[in-house]
C-alpha cells in the first residue's frame, strides 16, 4: 500500500493481505540475519569513522585559530554543532555494543564520546534510551513520548494551560524552532540526573569529565574571542546541535502507532509497528548515523551500521510474508508526517477564549 503525503513524497506501508502471523516469528528472522553474517562487528568501518571525525575536529580547531576575531567564526560554530552530533551517533552505537567486542569496553568508549566530547551524560542517555527501546511509543513507559514542552500524547496536550497551551496548539509550526533549544535541554537533563539523589553509575567520573570538557571549551572561547562573539559562537553551536539531534531522532517514531500502557504485543510486531524507516542510500545512513534504518535498529540494536541496509531487505520481506506493516518514507515526507501528527495532538490544548460549543464539535 502506498499513501501520498501532500505531494511531498510517498509514505509506503508494506503489508501482506493473506499470511496469518500467529506467534512471533522473530526467531526465524534472527536466524536468517545471523546466517547472513549481519551481526558481526565492523571494526574497520568504525575505526575509519572515528579517525575521520577526529581529523575534522582538528581541522575546525585550526580554522578557529586562523579566523581569530571574525564573525566567520559562526560558520565554525555551526560546523562544530554538526560534528558533535556525528560524535553523538558514535556514542549511541557504542551504547548498543555495536563497536567493540565487550560491553564494558563499549561503555568506556561511549562515555568518552558522550561526556568528554559531546558534553552530555552517558548514564542519563543509557537510562532513557534503554527504556525507549524496551517500549517504543508505549504510553507511560516510553520516555520519548513523555511531555517535555512538546506534547506527543493527546492527554498531555489537553492538560496544558497558559503559554504552554499556546505552544501546544502551534507545536507543529514551532517544532523545528523549538529544536534550537534542544541542545541546551540535552545537556541540562543529563546534569540534572548526575546531581540528583538517584543512584547513577559512574556519577563522579562523568561529573569530572563534564567539568573538564566545559572548562577547556569555555576557556578557549572566551580567551580567543570577544565576549559577544564567544556567546554567539556557543549559541550557534548548541542550536545547530539541537536541531540536528532532534531532526535525526524525531522521524523514527513520531506519528507512528501508539501502544497502550497495558497492550500486549510480541517483540517483532511491537518494534516494527512503532518505527519508521527513512529511504535513501549511503547519504541517508551517513547523515543520520544509521538511524534511518530504524526498524532494523530496533530489532537488532547491536547490529553495526554498515550491515543495517543489508538486513533491511530481509526484515522487509519477512514482514510482508507475515502480514506485519512495515513503514518507510522519504526524508521530507517523514518530517511532514511528524508535523501533521503534532498539529493533530496540539488541537487537544484548549484555547480559554474558544466557545465550548465549538470545542465540542472540533475535529480531533
Amino acid at each position: 500500500m502506498t499513501i501520498a503525503l501532500d505531494g511531498l513524497g510517498p509514505v509506503r506501508t508494506t503489508k501482506s493481505s493473506g499470511a496469518a502471523r500467529g506467534p512471533s516469528t522473530f526467531s526465524s528472522l534472527a536466524a536468517s540475519v545471523r546466517d547472513a553474517g549481519l551481526l558481526e562487528r565492523a571494526r574497520g568501518f568504525y575505526l575509519f569513522v572515528g579517525i575521520a571525525l577526529t581529523v575534522a575536529l582538528a581541522g575546525l580547531s585550526v580554522a578557529f585559530v586562523l579566523l581569530g576575531d571574525s564573525w566567520w567564526q559562526l560558520l565554525v560554530a555551526g560546523a562544530l554543532g554538526l560534528l558533535l552530533t556525528q560524535f553523538a551517533f558514535l556514542g549511541h552505537e557504542a551504547s548498543h555494543r555495536q563497536i567493540l567486542a565487550s560491553g564494558p569496553a563499549n561503555d568506556r568508549l561511549g562515555r568518552i564520546l558522550a561526556v568528554g566530547i559531546v558534553g552530555i551524560s552517558y548514564a542519563w542517555w543509557m537510562t532513557k534510551h534503554t527504556r525507549h527501546h524496551a517500549n517504543p511509543n508505549r504510553r507511560e513507559h516510553d520516555p520519548d513520548v513523555a511531555w517535555d514542552t512538546v506534547s506527543f500524547l493527546p492527554e498531555d496536550a489537553a492538560r496544558q494551560t497558559g503559554i504552554l497551551a499556546f505552544i501546544t496548539r502551534h507545536q507543529g509550526a514551532l517544532f523545528f524552532p523549538l529544536l534550537t533549544l534542544e541542545g541546551i535541554n540535552l545537556h541540562f537533563r543529563g546534569l540534572q540526573l548526575l546531581v540528583s539523589k538517584e543512584a547513577v553509575p559512574g556519577r563522579w567520573i562523568e561529573l569530572g569529565m563534564m567539568a573538564a570538557r566545559w572548562a577547556v571549551y569555555l576557556t578557549v572561547l572566551f580567551a580567543f574571542l570577544p565576549l559577544g562573539m564567544a556567546f554567539a559562537f556557543l549559541g550557534v553551536q548548541l542550536a545547530v546541535f539541537g536541531v540536528y539531534m532532534g531532526a535525526s531522532f524525531a522521524p523514527n517514531h513520531k506519528g507512528m502507532d501508539l501502544v497502550g500502557a497495558d497492550e500486549r504485543l510480541d517483540f517483532l510486531t511491537k518494534q516494527v509497528r512503532t518505527s519508521r524507516d527513512i529511504t535513501g542510500g549511503w547519504w541517508a545512513t551517513t547523515l543520520f548515523g544509521g538511524l534511518n534504518h530504524q526498524v532494523v535498529h530496533h530489532l537488532f540494536p547491536s547490529m553495526a551500521r554498515p550491515n543495517l541496509s543489508k538486513a533491511r531487505d530481509l526484515v522487509r520481506e519477512h514482514c510482508k510474508t507475515h502480514g506485519i506493516p512495515y513503514t518507510e518514507a522519504t526524508l521530507v515526507a517523514s518530517y511532514a508526517a511528524v508535523i501533521r501528527y503534532l498539529n493533530e495532538v496540539g488541537l487537544q490544548a484548549r484555547d480559554p477564549f474558544d466557545c465550548p460549543l465549538v470545542q465540542r464539535f472540533r475535529r480531533r
